[in-house]
């Protein structure tokens, strides 16, 4: 199970790497701790190649015992004062304000302003929030630095987030269009999927440039650590109807990494209308994406649902230079999820386009999916990732440039049909008794030129199954969504549980119609076939 959490460690190895930081103090957002030191991207990278260089030291925890206790609510009583927040009375286009330390976040952030190449720490002080509500002393936090992270706000509503990062390396946008939140991403996952603990790499310093007065774009960067690597990161954001951010990363491993994932989202599939398996809720769907994305190298699209296994999933697609992948949220549907609190149906949508490196792209590797078990909505169990072929050595650099789209459109998709529907139940024909358990499958497209196809032209429905056999398998047209559906069933073999590959595809006269839908089914337990049988 993977909630979003915070593995978080002090800037004790900072100083081991050569960078002496200065000491905490007190006073306003914006106050200089010290003179203005140089910074550009460069100067970081450098910073984080000496950190990598260096032994990892663990922190020492520093937060006071009733901080870390603080229920949820309190935490979420102890406001920022807007009056604080960094550039409230600048003009400029953006605004910051900050998280405090507490509960599971329990090591602080450093945080710094870049104004004309100079950076100067912003220091924290008790009287940026309001203790009152939370039942916390603000004198306990007066020898402690408190920041566990930020929010970004934009000129189109000041009430309003556009981004946030808080915990590891974890940070969240919204689309323009629905102002809401849903998915999360990360900076970088590290042995994501194993029998033992995963690493959670963490952002332990911001440096904000201040934007010029007319600007959209807001530029920071981030310098990142943990046992395994430490690394360098740019973002640019620039909010709006989808919100863009433009990320380049250095990465310096300290050791050898088994699975190094580049750009990993974080999301939630509790259940859909492909997969009713813990659906005791009164709601018809929960989930913030609905499936994995991807635009191959070779300029195949393919379409795979998302699924919440008995037990964990992992799959793993390969590719050579990837165009793009993500997690999205296609089904926009209310009457689909019926959800007036935490609107599902506006979740926005997160695309990773791979920028050109000096070598050309990323090179071989694979998108990974993961899919782990849940019993609630509250837990994300989704996570997909670039995973590189070439594994990542001790001194070696690593460069990594994405851009990521936030929204409910994306700005790329295939010109053939999509897929807009997977539904799925026990196989067979209605009215006949079962002499042998199969299950079902609905497969809907839509787009491209099949509302323009002749009724009664030769549409085929291409199917593969890495194992069992595919029966009944037909594609007709539906008014209703001015598409096709391609129907099949899936006869297991029936000594075996093991998961089923599923490829599917439309076409006519021997050309693609649509995207290539992917599916990874696992049968039930021959207990289960059985009762379902009688």
């Amino acid at each position: 199970m993977l909630p979003r959490r915070a593995i978080l460690k002090s800037a004790v190895a900072l100083a081991a790497a050569g960078w002496a930081l200065p000491e905490i103090g007190s006073g306003g957002p914006a106050t200089p701790a010290t003179p203005g030191q140089p910074f550009d991207y460069a100067w970081l990278k450098g910073q984080a190649r000496k950190l990598a260089g260096a032994a990892y030291q663990a922190s020492q925890d520093i937060l006071p015992p009733a901080m870390a206790k603080l229920s949820y609510d309190q935490f979420q009583s102890l406001r920022f004062r807007t009056d604080h927040a960094l550039w409230a009375n600048s003009g400029l286009a953006f605004r910051l304000q900050f998280f405090h330390v507490g509960r599971s976040f329990t090591e602080p952030v450093r945080l710094f302003e870049i104004v004309d190449g100079q950076s100067r720490e912003i220091v924290y002080d008790t009287a940026m929030f309001e203790f009152d509500k939370a039942g916390i002393d603000p004198k306990l936090m007066r020898d402690h630095a408190g920041f566990a992270g930020f929010r970004v706000q934009f000129v189109t509503n000041w009430k309003a987030d556009v981004a946030a990062y808080l915990g590891a390396s974890y940070f969240r946008a919204v689309g323009g269009d629905t102002r809401q939140y849903g998915l999360s991403a990360r900076a970088l996952a590290v042995d994501t999927a194993f029998p033992r603990p995963e690493e959670f790499p963490r952002f332990t310093a911001f440096w904000f440039e201040r934007p010029a007065k007319d600007s959209g774009t807001l530029t920071l960067y981030a310098l990142m650590d943990s046992p395994s690597i430490a690394g360098a990161l740019r973002f640019q954001i620039a909010p709006g109807g989808t919100q863009i951010m433009d990320i380049d990363s250095a990465l310096y491993p300290r050791k050898p990494i088994e699975r190094l994932g580049v750009a990993p989202l974080t999301s939630m599939f509790f259940y859909g209308e492909n997969d009713r398996r813990g659906a005791n809720d009164w709601r018809p769907e929960i989930h913030d994406s609905d499936g994995l994305s991807m635009w191959t190298g070779a300029g195949e699209w393919i379409w795979r649902p998302l699924t919440n296994p008995a037990q964990l999933h992992f799959s793993s697609y390969v590719d050579d230079n990837p165009r793009g992948f993500g997690l999205l949220q296609r089904d926009r549907n209310f009457d689909h999820y019926q959800d007036d609190g935490v609107y599902y149906d506006r979740r926005p949508s997160l695309w990773i386009e791979p920028k050109p490196g000096v070598s050309g792209g990323w090179g071989k590797g694979s998108v990974q999916l993961v899919e782990i078990p849940t019993v609630d909505e509250t837990f994300d169990n989704i996570v997909a990732f670039w995973n590189p072929l070439e594994k990542p050595k001790p001194g070696q650099e690593m460069l990594f440039g994405y851009r990521m789209y936030w929204g409910t459109h994306m700005p790329f998709a295939s010109s053939l049909a999509q897929t807009i529907a997977t539904r799925t139940g026990i196989g067979g024909t209605v009215g006949l008794k079962r002499q042998y358990y199969s299950w079902h499958f609905a497969v809907d497209f839509a787009g491209g030129e099949l509302g323009a196809l002749a009724k009664d032209a030769p549409v085929e429905a291409v199917i593969t199954s890495s194992r069992g056999q595919t029966e009944h398998v037909t594609a007709h047209y539906v008014e209703e969504f001015h598409g096709y559906r391609a129907l099949f069933d899936v006869r297991p073999p029936e000594d075996s549980v093991e998961p089923i590959d599923l490829r599917l595809y439309l076409r006519v006269d021997g050309r693609p119609l649509t995207e290539t839908w992917i599916y990874l089914w696992t049968p039930p337990s021959l207990k289960e076939r059985k009762a379902a049988l009688t």
